[in-house]
């Protein structure tokens, strides 16, 4: 049994763009010029917003995500995540009490009762007063577990402005503003098909945002939000995992087991940013040497027993991935000689023939047989669940899993002949709407994206799977 009680709170809002990013970004890196080792955590599936939180704080960020979690792998998972930390944040997502249902299932609400923390609710004021008070106290009443410790006032207007709403929080709330950011202080990450740009894509924008970062934490009461965080209880987890490899700021080489059983190669450059800490950990966790693959770069691929291709945004990068023919005809060779592969959503794109985008074609891996072409449109958004319909190396025939999936492109002139379908889609729509996962060899490729916590099994299958076809390699 493990004791967590690192301060910790989470952030929140009323309704999605109401500058949570701002408020989190600014305060991480409050905290971190203050000294703290601090800990950023982002509710739900999400990709795009924790490479700016793991670049501002230098520690990997990590997704609670309480449709895909029960409450006891959340808790771990928070606890796991923080061990060594000073303080502890979570961007929420959406409104504070926005769900999958009804009862608010998969809310930042949920997440914030599963560690029990208190709640920093930012309120975009834009054309309000008194409203403000009114709106502040049915978030404050609405769920009595639910703490709304304090909150933080955006787009002020002018002085006058903000006296007007820090009055009328004060008399009908009785909780503390932590914060004002004036009006025309947020700032962008610039938008792209699916969200925001990633922070590995671009050192000019990454330098803007850490600047605007500083910007922003000027304007919170930083002192106060640190004493509401301390005042978070400390809660029981019964596995945490303590003794296993944790990602950090020094990469993969911090994830190398005592006694690997096989290499892994994970591909991480511009194009492939997409990997939930916990899924790389799992690797390491069964045995993997993770061994970093540059689909740019790279004239060649390593030795390695197995790989994993996680998403991105190939479509950004195709001309310079159609390039570099070496490294694709290497990948090819070693497919056709039966190299595990686990690829997910840009990683399905990458083994097709063609990518398709703004009327240019480039040419991919072509080891599985169709082409991808990119749309305006998003093709499939949100919670997916699968039931597997053919066993593939990976999962047995019979099994559920969700995960969840955010693509723009779809599959086109698949040759049904030469591959398997993995899975059948009961929510979502994954390559057709009916089916997702294409089994050719031992390749695995689908738009899914799997979180370890909420599928576990899948990281030890691919190791087992490369440790086999290698034996006594490592």
């Amino acid at each position: 049994m493990h004791i967590c009680s690192v301060p910790r709170l989470v952030v929140a809002a009323p309704h999605g763009r109401s500058g949570k990013t701002t408020v989190t970004i600014g305060l991480l890196s409050a905290l971190k010029a203050a000294g703290y080792c601090v800990q950023p955590y982002k509710k739900g599936p999400d990709f795009i917003d924790p490479s700016w939180m793991t670049r501002i704080t230098g520690r990997p960020c990590r997704n609670l995500d309480s449709y895909l979690m029960d409450r006891d792998a959340i808790r771990a998972s928070f606890a796991r995540g923080a061990l060594d930390a000073g303080m502890a944040v979570v961007e929420g997502a959406m409104g504070l009490y926005d769900g999958v249902d009804l009862e608010g299932s998969g809310s930042t609400a949920e997440i914030a009762k599963a560690i029990g923390a208190p709640v920093m609710l930012v309120v975009d004021t834009t054309r309000m007063t008194r409203s403000v008070a009114a709106m502040v106290s049915g978030y404050m009443h609405f769920d009595p577990e639910i703490k709304i410790a304090g909150v933080i006032l955006n787009k002020v207007a002018r002085p006058r402005h903000e006296q007007m709403l820090r009055a009328a929080i004060e008399r009908y709330c009785g909780i503390p503003v932590l914060g004002v950011i004036p009006k025309g202080k947020q700032f962008s990450i610039p938008d792209r098909h699916l969200g925001l740009i990633p922070a590995a894509e671009s050192d000019e924008l990454a330098t803007a945002v850490e600047a605007a970062g500083e910007d922003a934490g000027k304007y919170l009461d930083l002192q106060s939000i640190i004493e509401i965080a301390r005042q978070a209880k400390p809660f029981e987890v019964s596995q945490p995992r303590l003794n296993t490899p944790v990602l950090s700021g020094k990469g993969l080489a911090a994830l190398k087991p005592e006694q690997p059983i096989a290499r892994v190669a994970v591909f991480l450059d511009r194009a492939f940013t997409f990997y939930y800490p916990e899924n790389l950990e799992a690797l390491a966790a069964a045995g993997a040497e993770l061994v970093p693959v540059n689909a740019i770069q790279d004239e060649c691929m390593p030795e390695v027993d197995a790989a994993y291709i996680g998403g991105g945004f190939p479509e950004m990068f195709a001309s310079d991935l159609a390039a570099n023919s070496g490294l694709k005809k290497s990948l090819q060779e070693m497919v056709e000689n039966g190299l595990p592969v686990y690829a997910e959503c840009g990683g399905l794109m990458y083994l097709g023939r063609k990518l398709k985008w703004h009327g240019q074609e480039h040419e991919m891996t072509g080891i599985l047989p169709f082409d991808v072409s990119v749309t305006d449109k998003p093709q499939g958004h949100g919670y997916i669940s699968l039931a597997v319909e053919n066993s593939n190396p990976y999962f047995n025939k019979g099994e559920h899993i969700q995960g969840h999936e955010f693509h723009h492109s779809k599959v086109e002139n698949l040759d049904r002949d030469k591959v398997q379908f993995a899975f059948k889609v009961t929510r979502g729509f994954g390559l057709d709407g009916k089916h997702d996962g294409l089994i050719y060899k031992n390749v695995l490729a689908c738009y899914t994206h799997l979180h370890s916590v909420a599928t576990p099994g899948w990281a030890e299958k691919l190791v087992a799977a490369g440790a086999e076809r290698s034996p006594g390699r490592v």
